[in-house]
């Protein structure tokens, strides 16, 4: 299986702003202290912009999708959450923490990749899961190592043990369970997503050791990544604050690249750098507001495209 698709799915906000639903979980997000909401989806939607064109002017194929003004859903703008789609043609539906998340699924998205030539086999949903207050987040709950068949959880009111295992078992990944923690007011808190804290490129691994207070959980982790001969490149909890593990490799027409924000780049130090090169380019973009607001970054914001075409 590849690591790292030239595809991806993006949802262009029409009505971004706090979710006041995942800001009980989500310690990453901050008030708007009166902006306006229109003002912050007009800068939510130029951040948003200003990445597709340096993605599209890499050679990566981004398939944009306008939200819909239909529903209120402020975090349409990260679709890695609802759906991941996978080499093997299947689509997965996955159950989400908020109500108003789950309004974000739309079934129109599927038959646009269709359209597109792309084949889906199957969709597996998950998402009844809901109605027993269980919940997975896609690719935000799961980072995949799709060539060594092995997924990465971070347990938290958004990623349930046992449904993380049953998807395992569904899809045939092994899987690596951990609590990963940040400090917030003084007090340690779960974090609500694996992939705010972690990141897998075909050759390397960002992580935030630190965050897995458990010293078995955490050397479990490491010693799987090493075991896979991914070079890892570790990063602190600040840096995690700054989103420097929300990140994505992908494709570009003649090289591949780590996908991040600005503030993430700028968090990361001369070494960290030059280690991630050695290995890929990096691509960065002003997401600040998106940041800021949504409590997530790029990776969130690229719903990857594993399908095959026709």
């Amino acid at each position: 299986m590849q690591q790292i698709t030239n595809t991806i799915v993006m949802i262009r906000p029409v009505s971004f702003r706090k979710n006041e639903q995942t800001a009980v979980n989500n310690f990453y997000q901050k008030e708007s202290n009166g902006m306006l909401p229109a003002t912050i989806n007009a800068k939510a939607q130029q951040e948003f912009d200003a990445l597709v064109v340096k993605l599209q002017e890499v050679g990566v194929n981004v398939i944009v999708v306008d939200d819909t003004k239909d529903t209120d859903t402020p975090d349409a703008i990260f679709p890695n959450n609802w759906i991941s789609f996978h080499e093997t043609g299947d689509v997965i539906l996955y159950p989400m923490f908020a109500e108003n998340r789950r309004l974000e699924r739309r079934d129109d998205i599927l038959d646009l990749l269709e359209d597109e030539g792309f084949v889906i086999n199957d969709v597996m949903d998950y998402t009844s899961a809901e109605e027993e207050g269980v919940f997975l987040e896609g690719t935000g709950s799961i980072v995949l190592d799709r060539t060594n068949n092995k997924a990465y959880c971070a347990l938290s009111p958004r990623a349930d043990e046992d449904l993380f295992i049953e998807f395992c078992e569904d899809f045939e990944y092994s899987p690596i369970i951990f609590n990963a923690y940040q400090t917030v007011e003084g007090n340690r808190e779960l974090i609500y997503h694996t992939n705010v804290m972690m990141a897998i490129g075909e050759t390397f691994a960002v992580v935030c050791s630190e965050c897995i207070d458990d010293k078995t959980e955490r050397k479990s982790v490491v010693d799987s990544l090493k075991q896979d001969d991914k070079e890892i490149i570790y990063i602190a909890e600040n840096q995690v604050s700054a989103f420097a593990g929300n990140m994505l490799q992908i494709k570009g027409a003649d090289k591949n690249y780590l996908v991040m924000s600005e503030s993430a780049y700028n968090s990361l130090n001369k070494g960290q750098i030059g280690q991630i090169e050695k290995h890929t380019s990096i691509l960065y973009s002003n997401l600040e507001t998106i940041e800021k607001y949504g409590g997530g970054s790029a990776r969130c914001m690229m719903a990857e495209v594993f399908l095959q075409k026709e």
